[in-house]
C-alpha cells in the first residue's frame, strides 16, 4: 500500500515525556510531507497544548485533538467539533466531588478545575499549559462547548479502578478510558481517535486503506485498528503491540522517524 495519510499519537510516541519533538522525528515528518504524504497528530491533548508541537513539525494540516472531539488546522480552521451534554457534565462533576477526585474540564480550549493542587500542577507541567482554578460552583457553570473531562490519579492502579467505576456509573451515556497511567478521560460515545482518523481521511478524500497510524497506549488501539496499517512503538503496552502490523523503535530512540522511513518512505 502507498501511505497517503500518516497519523501519530503524541505522548510516548512522537513526544518523550516533558520534552520537545526530536530533530530526527521532525526531519522524517518533513521528508514524508515533501513526498506528498499528509502527516498529522491524533492526541487526547487539548488543541492549545498540541499546537506548538504541530507547528514545530513545519506542516499545516488538520490535527485531531481531545481524542477526536476537535479536528482543527494549525491555522485555526475547524473541521469537526463535538461537545458533552451539560447534564452529563454536571453529573460527572458531582460524582467526582463526592469521591474527592480531582476533575477538570475543557471549555472553548480553556482548562478549568475547582482548585489548584498537586494533580493540576502535575498535569500542567506535562502539558506545558496553565489552567484556571474557579471553585466548584463556577466550574459547574462552565458547561458550554466542553470537549472532554479528565481526572488525574496518583497511580496506574488508581486510574484503572477509577475507569472501572466511572464506566459502570455512566454506561451508555459517556465513554471512559485511560489515556495515560494517571489520566482518566471522559468523552461522548462515538468520539475516538479512530473516528477522528476516519473523519479526517474522508475530509481529505483519502481511502482509509491508504492510512497508517502509530501509537503506544490503550486509547490508541481503536485508531490503530481502523487504519490501513498500524505501528506500535517499542515502548507500547503489550495490548497495543498485539493489534499492530509492525513494531518500531521506542519513543526515546525516534521510533516515529524509523517507522516513517521504513514503512512510509520504504527506505532500505
Amino acid at each position: 500500500m502507498a501511505v497517503k495519510l500518516f497519523v501519530t499519537d503524541l505522548d510516548g510516541t512522537l513526544l518523550p515525556s516533558g520534552k520537545e519533538v526530536s530533530p530526527e522525528n521532525i526531519r522524517a515528518v518533513q521528508e514524508a510531507a515533501a513526498r506528498g504524504v499528509v502527516v498529522t497528530i491524533a492526541t487526547g491533548r487539548m488543541y492549545r497544548a498540541t499546537l506548538p508541537v504541530a507547528q514545530s513539525l513545519g506542516v499545516d494540516v488538520p490535527i485531531i485533538t481531545y481524542n477526536g472531539a476537535l479536528i482543527k488546522s494549525v491555522q485555526g480552521e475547524v473541521f469537526y467539533s463535538d461537545s458533552l451534554l451539560p447534564e452529563n457534565i454536571l453529573a460527572v462533576l458531582e460524582f467526582c466531588r463526592e469521591k474527592n477526585w480531582h476533575i477538570q474540564l475543557y471549555s472553548d480550549d480553556v482548562l478549568y478545575y475547582a482548585e489548584a493542587n498537586r494533580y493540576s500542577e502535575r498535569y500542567e507541567a506535562l502539558q506545558q499549559i496553565k489552567g484556571q482554578a474557579v471553585g466548584w460552583q463556577e466550574l459547574a457553570k462552565r458547561t458550554a462547548h466542553v470537549t472532554k473531562l479528565l481526572s488525574v490519579s496518583d497511580s496506574q492502579e488508581e486510574t484503572d479502578e477509577r475507569v472501572r467505576i466511572l464506566q459502570s456509573e455512566f454506561e451508555g451515556r459517556l465513554v471512559v478510558m485511560k489515556s495515560h497511567p494517571l489520566y482518566t478521560e471522559i468523552i461522548n460515545p462515538g468520539i475516538s481517535k479512530a473516528a477522528g482518523l476516519e473523519r479526517l481521511a474522508s475530509l481529505l478524500g483519502i481511502d482509509i486503506r491508504d492510512t497508517m497510524a502509530i501509537g503506544d497506549s490503550d486509547n490508541d488501539i481503536p485508531m490503530l485498528k481502523a487504519a490501513g496499517k498500524s505501528v506500535a512503538m517499542g515502548n507500547a503496552l503489550p495490548g497495543v503491540k498485539d493489534v499492530c502490523d509492525y513494531v518500531t523503535g521506542s519513543c526515546e530512540d525516534n521510533g516515529v522517524a524509523e517507522a516513517i522511513r521504513q514503512y512510509v518512505l520504504q527506505e532500505k
